[in-house]
């Protein structure tokens, strides 16, 4: 399951989207994020399908790749579905023992499970093709205007960037510990869903000291390169809005409308 989590990953192809501003994309991602929790009706849904489908086809990136991602949160689909369909009153459908699915339930459901996989998808699309220092870059200029507050944008860029990375090294890690510790006899499959918790602490410990290890040479490498915090730092390649920006821009505006009509008016 560890192994199939995308999110924090990085695919290199060309296209239209690798090449587009970091802060277009972490845009077009949080525009993306709030018109899910805008649909609220089958037809924000279906064109909220749509966009998400043609960003998939834009950025060239294996469909399969990035639906793998979804086995890692199967478990949590699993009971926010559950506890929407059963647990929703209005018109009743089926009624068996104490549960009950509703007509209301079961639109809620489908639309909590589909926003669920929506969220993670978009989420990967935005990481799949943006790499660390554009990330880095990106949130640094995005967040810049916190500076009047005296935040540090840069530092907080760069923690955040750097927490995003880490996961598909933990995950990683996390399959090496699982597989000689099951060369040593552990057994993670079978048994019920307690049963299969308590034989992952044993993970525990071993991945916090990995985790620490790691976090430990990247700060050495840091300070060997002379890192200082982001005070007087130039860029090797400052972040420039294209032509394909400003339409991805337009792109987003006109989305974001038409979700918001279709919740009102449809």
């Amino acid at each position: 399951m560890f192994r199939e989590i995308t999110l924090g990953q990085y695919y290199p192809v060309d296209s239209v989207v690798h090449g587009l501003d970091p802060r277009t994309k972490l845009f077009g991602t949080m525009v993306f994020i709030a018109s899910l929790f805008i649909a609220d009706n089958i037809w924000g849904y279906v064109i909220a399908t749509l966009v998400l489908s043609a960003a998939i086809k834009i950025t060239k990136v294996p469909f399969r790749f990035i639906v793998r991602g979804l086995k890692a949160i199967m478990i949590l689909l699993i009971i926010s579905v559950s506890f929407n369909l059963f647990l929703t009153g209005g018109q009743v459908i089926v009624k068996f023992w104490i549960f009950k699915i509703t007509v209301e339930g079961v639109r809620l459901a489908f639309f909590m499970g589909l926003r669920l996989v929506y969220l993670v998808i978009g989420s990967s699309i935005m990481t799949l093709t943006t790499t660390p220092n554009q990330l880095t870059d990106g949130l640094e200029k995005g967040l810049g205007f916190l500076r009047r507050f005296r935040v540090p944008v840069h530092e907080v860029s760069m923690m955040m960037s750097i927490a995003l990375r880490f996961i598909p090294i933990l995950v990683e890690e996390t399959d090496k510990i699982m597989k000689a510790q099951m060369a040593r006899g552990a057994d993670f499959d079978t048994g019920n869903l307690i049963q299969k918790a308590k034989a992952m602490v044993p993970l525990l410990v071993p991945l916090f000291i990995s985790a620490f290890r790691r976090a430990t040479d990247l700060a050495m490498a840091m300070e060997a390169r002379c890192y200082r915090g982001g005070e007087g730092r130039t860029k090797m390649k400052p972040l420039q809005y294209k032509r394909e920006d400003h339409d991805a821009y337009m792109i987003f505006a006109l989305y974001l409308v038409v979700m918001i009509a279709s919740r009102v008016y449809l």
